[in-house]
């Protein structure tokens, strides 16, 4: 099997967006330029979390005593043995 081959047998359960951003970084680069990509990358996911949990938050009419409310609610089962 040729090196394309595998690599399209490894990468068909990915989408066209992940697999541009491997064709993005094929090329080595210097670890702090990674660790900084990675940072922007989790800074937009987290945005986008809190854009939607606020826009939940509105719709269901949410403030900050329902907030507190979860804050000391155990929703955690017990550990079985």
């Amino acid at each position: 099997m040729s090196e394309n081959q595998d690599l399209s047998v490894k990468t068909a359960h990915l989408n066209d967006q992940q697999l541009e951003m491997l064709r993005l970084f094929k090329n080595p680069m210097e670890h702090h330029d990674f660790d900084e990509i990675k940072r922007l990358i989790v800074k937009i996911l987290a945005r986008k979390i809190d854009d939607e949990m606020n826009n939940l938050g509105t719709l269901k009419k949410w403030d900050q005593s329902t907030y507190d409310q979860w804050g000391q609610e155990h929703l955690r089962s017990a550990n079985k043995k």
